[in-house]
């Protein structure tokens, strides 16, 4: 595991992070493009839409 990874490790989640995850989960994307795009990791964002009631695209 690379020591740059976490340089964000448990930052509180924005008003627009939690905006943008709503929007991508809403157009059906999958966890880890979502996660790219927050700059967050699966594990953090699975957390959060779990937390806000949503449902993220399982891949297949």
């Amino acid at each position: 595991m690379s020591a740059d990874r976490f340089e964000r490790h448990r930052q509180p989640w924005t008003p627009d992070e939690v905006q943008k995850l709503h929007t991508l989960a809403k157009k059906g994307m999958a966890l880890k493009a979502i996660a790219k795009a927050l700059k967050r990791s699966e594990e953090s964002t699975k957390d959060r839409a779990k937390a806000d009631g949503l449902n993220i695209a399982k891949l297949r």
